[in-house]
């Protein structure tokens, strides 16, 4: 029963995790977890599947496979695990690809599109311009969408999470306020946006006036988008903004443009 509910998760790209007893009493027990529904099967405690399935969750989130210890309760801390038996825990995630949702159907998308699939992610271009936003232009895409940011967000912002990334490649205050308003509201781990220096201090004005302005949200911005690697072509500048992204999932901190002075291309 677990691996046939496994089995249809993961071929409607649903996310889903298994984890499993490895060694130390219970081995082989398995539970099946996935958002939003009870965790199904045990691992022979019900404190035990309690924790395991809130960590699991957690796991899931961020795309990680591991092997994590515990005590046969459910016990955590390393005073308790000094006298109890250890229970090891395999705890694989079947996590869909990541999202990059890029707006603005214009000439640096398609290199943007190209080097995100090359790192797996699932690629959603957005325009409201029916005669840019076509697949003839992005085939790269897994995705091309003719709307306005606002639908898109609120039909499918929930879905976002740490590991995805929205990329506002437009200069239009009609468009790029909304997108980056609706991105802000989602828990999407990066938020990158194309513009100057200057661009970007009107864009904050801007996004003040229809109510986003608390430095919490606003620290979340990448703008002036991508690190600063000097490039000009819009492969190079694709790949400043994919390694971007990268740098800030492992937390590191390279030269990003948002963080320097001074006009971005020397």
């Amino acid at each position: 029963m677990l691996y046939e509910l496994l089995r249809d998760r993961i071929r409607a790209s649903e996310p889903v995790v298994l984890a499993t007893v490895i060694e130390g009493p219970g081995v082989g027990g398995r539970l099946l977890v996935w958002p939003g529904a009870d965790a199904q099967g045990s691992l022979g405690n019900s404190e035990l599947d309690r924790i395991v399935a809130r960590d699991a969750l957690g796991e899931l989130e961020a795309g990680n496979t591991l092997v994590r210890h515990y005590g046969p309760n459910g016990e955590t801390t390393p005073e308790d695990l000094a006298n109890t038996p250890m229970v090891s825990v395999f705890i694989e995630s079947f996590a869909p690809p990541p999202q990059m949702w890029i707006f603005g159907a214009v000439d640096f998308t398609a290199a943007l599109a190209k080097v995100a699939k090359v790192l797996g992610y699932r690629v959603t271009v957005c325009d409201a311009r029916e005669v840019f936003a076509t697949r003839r232009r992005f085939p790269m895409a897994d995705e091309v969408l003719v709307t306005w940011p606002g639908p898109v967000f609120e039909e499918r912002g929930s879905s976002l999470g740490p590991r995805d990334a929205v990329c506002i490649l437009t200069h239009d205050p009609k468009f790029d306020v909304p997108a980056v308003r609706g991105a802000l509201a989602t828990r999407v781990g990066y938020v990158g946006v194309m513009g100057s220096r200057k661009t970007h201090s009107k864009r904050l004005e801007r996004l003040a006036e229809v109510g986003v302005s608390s430095p919490t949200d606003l620290a979340r911005l990448m703008s002036p988008i991508g690190l600063d690697l000097g490039a000009r072509t819009p492969e190079e500048t694709a790949v400043s903004i994919c390694a971007e992204i990268i740098a800030l999932r492992t937390g590191r901190r390279p030269p990003s443009l948002r963080d320097g002075s001074g006009p971005i291309h020397a």
